[in-house]
């Protein structure tokens, strides 16, 4: 179960600039409350690298690594390039 999410200060700052945050903060609240099928996650290649993302919105994706009960988003992803 998912206790705490550590998001990297650049990614905070690439929302900011492009208005993703609210989105972003939806998204936090669902992970916490534990709705993970509103996010849908996948699961990149290769697979055994066990990296996730899920969409924050049509364009932008999060990906994550899960280590104990701590989430960590650690890249953002324009997926309309």
């Amino acid at each position: 179960m998912i206790q705490e999410i550590l998001v990297r200060k650049e990614i905070i700052a690439y929302m900011t600039s492009r208005k993703l945050l609210n989105q972003f903060k939806k998204a936090e609240n669902y992970l916490l409350s534990w709705n993970y099928k509103l996010l849908d996650f996948k699961l990149r290649q290769p697979k055994q690298d066990k990296i996730y993302y899920f969409r924050l919105n049509k364009q932008y994706r999060l990906w994550w690594k899960l280590e104990g009960d701590v989430l960590k988003i650690f890249h953002i992803d324009n997926h309309s390039r």
